[in-house]
């Protein structure tokens, strides 16, 4: 089930750092920020939760960037504007969501971010 949206005027949570894991490291499907080294379960659980904050921050975050990126890339000013079909396939994405990505990117941009949930 997902998690309400937070409204945008609430104060973003400062994640926990994301350390990029050693080379080795992402080679041991087993080995995830260190979390399978942690015996103590309450310190585990604090850890885990400290790093889904900090994943859904960032992907909040990311989010936002790429639906400006999104919104500078078809910007009618723009000579080589995208049209919102190639944003969709460039991006992954519904050509439906690229228009709303469009949207909330040109908002962000004049700074209406608070239009958007």
């Amino acid at each position: 089930m997902a998690e309400p949206e937070r409204p945008r005027t609430e104060q973003r949570m400062r994640p926990a750092p994301l350390l990029f894991e050693p080379a080795e490291a992402v080679a041991d499907t087993e080995h995830f920020f260190d979390l399978e080294s942690i015996e103590d379960p309450r310190r585990l659980l604090d850890r885990a939760t400290e790093l889904t904050h900090a994943f859904r921050a960032a992907t909040d975050r990311s989010v936002e960037f790429q639906a400006m990126a999104a919104a500078q890339l078809a910007d009618p000013r723009r000579f080589d504007r995208m049209t919102t079909a190639l944003i969709a396939e460039r991006a992954q994405w519904t050509e439906d969501y690229a228009k709303k990505m469009v949207e909330f990117g040109r908002d962000l941009l004049r700074g209406d971010a608070e239009k958007h949930p």
